[in-house]
């Protein structure tokens, strides 16, 4: 499933005449294109969506759907490890980091 989710942004920058911002999705951070929101600014929240950010949304509403999307399980369903996500799916037990040899 893919969902438009709300995050806020941390910074923003110009790649190649498109404008660009490290956005933080409840702790994922993801880069996102502005081109469809070009007076976004650091520090407020857009609904994104496969990497565009698309509508503006107020502190309150995007804190509380973050926090809904977190206790469905949404969030790591969307962010999550896609390698550990497929492994409780098959009921393998999750990989070990590889410590020091």
């Amino acid at each position: 499933m893919c969902l438009a989710v709300p995050g806020r942004v941390l910074d923003i920058d110009e790649r190649d005449g498109t404008r660009m911002a490290s956005v933080d999705f409840g702790g994922v951070v993801k880069e996102v294109c502005l081109e469809y929101l070009p007076d976004l600014q650091v520090g407020e929240y857009a609904i994104v969506h496969v990497g565009f950010a698309l509508q503006r949304l107020d502190e309150e509403s995007a804190k509380q759907t973050l926090e809904l999307f977190a206790e469905l399980g949404m969030l790591q369903e969307e962010f999550g490890d896609a390698w550990e996500m497929a492994a409780a799916e098959a009921g393998l037990e999750p990989r070990e980091e590889v410590r020091d040899r």
